[in-house]
Formats: C-alpha cells, structure tokens, sequence
C-alpha cells in the first residue's frame, strides 16, 4: 500500500526520546543513568497509568541540557516523521518540565525551533510549535511561563494543557487560556482520557479550545456526544498510547471505530511514540488492520487532521490535494472517495 500522507497534531517532542539518544546525550553531557543499559532502559516501558508513564517520562528528559541536545531531538523525530509519511506537524513542548529543573526557557525553545525552521526544506514537513503546561502546577506557573514566552517573542502558534489528567480540572486553567486568546494564540487541552466527560465540556465551555486532545471518553455522555458532532470539534486521538496507559485494554477494545462512525471529527496521532510502541505509521497501519478500515475510512482521518491543523486555508488545500490523490491511487473505488470528502 502507497503511504497515506499523514498531519500530526498530538505529538509531544519530549515523548520522542528514544533510549539510544538518551545514552548519547547523557554521555555528551556527563551524566551517568540509572540504567546500566538500553535494554534495561527499555525495560521500564511498562506502565500501569498515566502517572508510572510521566514519572519515567520527566526523568528522562533529565539529559535535556543544551540547545544542541533540543535541536537533535526535534531532528531526529523530523527525519522518522518524514519515513512515516508526515506532511504537517504541530509539536508540544512542555516548557515548565525544562525550567523546573533549571534549563533556561530559551535555551530549549531555540533549540526545538532551529530544527523546525528548516522542516519543510529539510524533510519535506511544515510545522507549528505549541507551548503545553503542567495541570499538575499551579496556574500561577504556567501565567509567568507564558509571559515569559509573550515577552521573548517565542515563535509559538498555540498553547496546550497535558500532564496529569485524574483530579485536574481544565476549568482550573481558565485565566491562563484567557491569556492566551488575548495574545492571539491557539488553544488546545488534553481532557477525556483519563479524566471523565465533564472535563471535555469544562475545556469547551471555560477554556474554549478549538482543538480536544484524547476525548474518547466522550462516549460515555451522548448530549456531549451529538454536541461535539453538531460542532466537528477535533479529538486528536492516540490509539496505541491508550492502550499503553490502560485508557482502554486492548487495541480492539478502542472506540475508535465507533468515533468514527458516529461522524466525530476524529483524527489519530502518536502522542509519545519512543514510549508507547509506535509512530504515526504504526498506529494507522494497526487501526487499519485490527478495525478492517478501508481507504476511504483511513483517508477520512487523515483528511480529518488536515482540516483540524493551524494552517492556512492554502496549506490545507495542499494537505487534503494529498490525501485526495493517495485514496485515488488505491484499489478501491468511488464510495470511499466521497467519505473522504465528508
């Protein structure tokens, strides 16, 4: 099968650190870990929940010291990208996992950005950079973060809420996102993965995001549900990382196929792909298999990402031209075509 053309828009930079190039950062910076190899680095890859995944996650970033180390591993995740078909990417960062430690804020900002300046070129990939922030702090943090970013011109295009979902409430981020719709930002926040419905309806109503991160829970509140169709708003969804975190038990337990086909504007993406077993390619080639998708249902979602990215209408005309040409290339016919189209 030709490679479907691919836009990802979950995807946090620091959640592409593969084990190889912690060790070779680790040893450019002096460091020594806590794991003897990178098998038995490897072998901490199994999670309970969310917290076991971030507990490893924040500790690897530890080798994260220098604008190099920031620029090789946007680098590195780029030149997968671009293996896996991607076309447009739009990158999270988490910001206050690098300060709290002590790494100056434009230190990892330059670095991530010098490698998105040149994507396109290089890899054949347009970008966007979005400044994501702990709900696990306090608010008050995250407000000095984004002014400090504000202040320094910092070439974002949004902001974002992740970390810990279970006990944080988006409503509790309302002055932050208020902030950011001032500066003209784009707003996004992780809600309904592990957190319950009624964090979708308080990152709607009080944080009023264009974009939800996760959302499968939605499922389990209808009103919610037909409100989201009514208004296609996007869910960027994650299928292998959910299985990973125990969001869901197996891979053909996910309501993917049933987002789908109740018209949701539902697009799926990797999310941490050096930690959850699979990039971009990875998760759409399993949900094709495991569901039985055809072409048309795979161009759907693919074309759903296009028209949920922060581009321009010209961009997104390029996108969707892609996707369009690759569902034409497939074996099978007319139906699917206008699915992909819907």
């Amino acid at each position: 099968m030709t490679q479907l053309p691919a836009v990802e828009l979950h995807l946090h930079i620091e959640g592409t650190l593969e084990p190889e190039l912690i060790f070779e950062l680790a040893a450019r910076n002096g460091m020594a870990l806590p794991y003897a190899s990178i098998d038995e680095l490897r072998e901490q890859y199994e999670f309970q929940d969310l917290q076991s995944f971030l507990d490893l996650y924040y500790s690897n970033m530890a080798v994260l010291r220098t604008e190099q180390d920031f620029a090789d591993m946007t680098r590195a995740y780029l030149a997968r990208a671009a293996t896996a078909g991607v076309r447009h990417v739009e990158i999270m960062m988490d910001p206050q996992a690098h300060t709290s430690r002590g790494v100056p804020l434009k230190v990892c900002l330059d670095g991530i950005a010098s490698a998105l300046t040149d994507s396109e070129d290089e890899f054949g990939i347009s970008s966007g950079l979005i400044a994501a922030f702990l709900r696990d702090q306090p608010v008050a943090d995250a407000l000095a973060v984004l002014e400090e970013l504000l202040a320094m011109q910092a070439p974002i295009i949004g902001i974002g809420l992740d970390s810990a979902e279970a006990g944080n409430p988006p409503g509790d981020f309302v002055a932050l996102y208020d902030r950011a719709r001032r500066a003209n930002l784009k707003c996004i926040a992780h809600a309904g993965e592990e957190g319950p419905p009624e964090y979708i309806r308080q990152a709607l109503d009080l944080l009023r995001v264009d974009r939800i991160d996760h959302g499968i829970r939605c499922l389990e509140d209808e009103e919610l549900v037909q409100r989201l169709v009514d208004e296609q708003v996007p869910l960027t969804v994650c299928p292998l990382s959910n299985v990973r975190l125990r969001a869901v038990d197996t891979l053909a337990g996910h309501p993917l196929p049933q987002l789908l086909e109740r018209g949701l504007n539902v697009s799926v993406h990797s999310d941490d792909p050096a930690y959850f077993g699979g990039y971009i390619d990875e998760n759409l080639s399993q949900v094709r298999t495991t569901f039985g998708f055809t072409a048309g249902q795979m161009a759907l979602l693919a074309a759903n990402g296009a028209r949920s990215a922060f581009v321009s209408d010209a961009r997104r005309r390029e996108l969707l031209s892609d996707i369009d040409a690759w569902l034409h290339g497939q074996s099978k016919g007319g139906p699917e075509r206008e699915d992909a189209q819907a």
